[in-house]
């Protein structure tokens, strides 16, 4: 199976095309903004060094969140309108699963993977081995810190890593291990491995977001008078 993988969700812009689990090209740019002016280069580009061409790929997949709003919303919209132009199956992938899919020597521990969602929270999910322990949550740090000692996390990865690890170290407890080097993104094997073995019937390509936007719709229309407060 050769499948195109696709994330955009946290601080980089990371591609990569793949036969089972042989990578033939793979790129991850860091950048916070700009998904949308190099998306579709990087793409190119990666396709171009694959040696094969875009209707050789049997699936595309897509990291869905939790993340950036703007960073998801430019990956979702390009892999869906290149699924359906290649009429190939899009697949949704879960930003926290695909971090947990990256730890190198994964073994019967649980473990987190954690992204900062700033505003004194993160997201989380814990795992053991490929298996959710929990739902993806998002969760003020201090309940963060209570939900990982309660399912007996021995290791953790993602962007809220250090976040968690130094409000452990405010409550005198034990930072939890990190890999070397640590995982802030979702790895190009680890996606395309999760593509490869989704049921597209269950992983639709669809924005998981786990908490509100920040920006909100105005409340009255231009010109339109306020409503009195009693």
């Amino acid at each position: 199976m050769k499948v195109l993988v696709i994330d955009t969700a946290l601080g980089a812009c990371t591609v990569g095309v793949f036969e089972a689990d042989q990578a033939l090209a793979m790129r991850s740019e860091p950048m916070a903004k700009g998904h949308s002016e190099r998306i579709g280069g990087i793409v190119r580009d990666v396709m171009a060094a694959s040696g094969i061409g875009f209707d050789a790929l049997d699936r595309i997949g897509v990291t869905v969140g939790p993340g950036s709003f703007t960073g998801l919303r430019v990956g979702l919209a390009f892999a869906q309108g290149l699924g359906e132009a290649l009429d190939r199956p899009v697949i949704g992938l879960s930003t926290l699963a695909a971090l947990a899919a990256s730890r190198p020597t994964p073994d019967a521990a649980p473990f987190a993977a954690v992204v900062d969602a700033r505003r004194g929270q993160v997201y989380l999910q814990a795992f053991r081995g490929d298996q959710p322990l929990c739902p993806p949550q998002a969760v003020a740090i201090d309940a963060a810190v209570d939900l990982v000692a309660e399912l007996g996390c021995a290791g953790v990865v993602g962007t809220g890593a250090a976040i968690l690890n130094a409000r452990r170290g405010e409550r005198s407890m034990k930072p939890l291990p990190l890999p070397d080097p640590p995982i802030i993104h979702p790895s190009p094997p680890a996606l395309a491995r999760l593509t490869r073995l989704a049921d597209p019937a269950g992983s639709p390509p669809r924005p998981l977001y786990l908490r509100a936007p920040d920006a909100t719709p105005p409340t009255r229309l231009p010109g339109q008078a306020r409503t009195p407060v009693a």
